[in-house]
This record gives structure tokens, sequence and C-alpha cells, in this order.
């Protein structure tokens, strides 16, 4: 149980760095962690783990994590901020993978031992590249409009508009990314398999950042955020 335990706690660490951001910077630290976490979750991607019997890639915890950001910014400062989050988190990615693949292009001196480390980890393929981009595109802005139309219909039910829109978001997600960089590249069985194992650990991840949404609300509340204080 090793791998669960650690798993657990990543995803503990995670959501309490976005509420130190949050506490310390109020939009600038969500804004910050945006990028953070997308380059993150490209780097801890590569790896592969077993979970409660399952293999999945690690990065999901990171990556999942922009989607309580953009919900906090949604809540907190509006659609437009959560928006802009999106875009910066856009711009990372490209910025990510641009120059990663012109460090890769330099010719290594004779004695270099970190060219093909490197290049297991950035060294990535042209469908990755699209499959990450446009599923990220799609469930961040679907995760921004999600959150504000059940708001709007159900205002009072913070629960609610956090989990839709995260978990449809998430499944967005997941199916876009797997059906551009793997069909047909593997059979369509387990192209399905992949992501519904990929589904179901973003779910959970979606469901345990609720608790995190609600203490955002205290700490507004308690006029603790500086850039919310009246």
């Amino acid at each position: 149980m090793q791998n669960e335990l650690l798993w657990f706690l990543m995803l503990i660490a995670a959501f309490a760095m976005v509420m130190i951001s949050f506490r310390l910077w109020g939009k600038m630290g969500l804004f910050i962690w945006v990028p953070i976490s997308v380059i993150l979750a490209n780097v801890q991607v590569v790896k592969l783990v077993n979970l409660f019997g399952l293999t999945a890639t690690l990065g999901n915890i990171v990556y999942a994590s922009t989607f309580l950001v953009t919900d906090m910014l949604s809540e907190h400062y509006g659609k437009k901020e959560a928006q802009k989050a999106v875009i910066f988190g856009l711009v990372s990615m490209i910025a990510l993978v641009v120059l990663t693949q012109f460090a890769l292009w330099f010719t290594p001196a004779s004695d270099d031992s970190s060219q093909e480390h490197l290049a297991a980890i950035f060294g990535l393929m042209p469908r990755i590249v699209l499959g990450s981009v446009t599923a990220y595109l799609l469930s961040q802005f679907h995760d921004v409009w999600a959150y504000h139309f059940w708001k709007n219909r159900f205002p009072n039910q913070l629960w609610l508009r956090n989990n839709a829109s995260t978990m449809v978001s998430q499944l967005i997600d997941s199916i876009v990314f797997c059906l551009i960089a793997f069909l047909g590249e593997f059979p369509f069985s387990v192209v399905l398999e992949i992501i519904f194992t990929t589904y179901i650990f973003k779910w959970i991840v979606a469901a345990l950042d609720t608790p995190f949404l609600y203490l955002s609300k205290m700490l507004v509340k308690q006029k603790q955020i500086a850039d919310l204080r009246d």
C-alpha cells in the first residue's frame, strides 16, 4: 500500500499548496499555480505506477489541481479571471514543449550524461502534444462554463457546481486526450481501458477537492485574503 499512501499524501500536498498560494497572494497565487501544475504534470506523466490494482500515470493529481484553481477563481473573482488562468496554462504548456525540444536538438558534449534522460521525459510525439493541448483547452473552458452554469441555477449549492463541473470536465479531458493520442496505436478496447482507469483517479481527485473549495470560502469570509478584503 506504499504507492496508495504516497498518492494520497501527494494529493493533500498539492491541494495544500494551492490553498497556501491563495492565502498568501490571492488571485495572483492561483494564477502562479496553474503553470507550475501544468509543467509538473507533463513531467510526472511519463512515470507509470500501480495504484489500487490498476496501472496509472503520475501527474493526474497535479494536473487535477488546476480544476480546483479555476473553480476558486470562478467562485471568488468571476468567469473572466478563470478563463485567464486557462490561457496561462496553455501558454506554459506550449512554452514547455517548444523550449524542451530546442534543448534536445542541441548536440550534447562527449562527456554529457543527461541527453538520453531528457529525451525520455521530453521526447514527445506530435499526437501526444496535440492530444494534451486539445484536451486541456476543451476540458478547462468547459469547467469554467459549467461552474457558472450550475452556479446560476443552484447558487446555494457549492458542492454541486464544484463536482458537476469538474467531474464532467475530467471526463472530457480523459476521452479527448486518449482518443487523439492512442486511437490507432492500440486496440480500441485498450484505449477504452486507459480512458476508464485514467478517469477513475481523476474522479477521486475531483471529489476530494470539494472540502478545499469550502475552505477557500471560509478564508474569504474571515477576510484572510488580501485582495478580497472589503
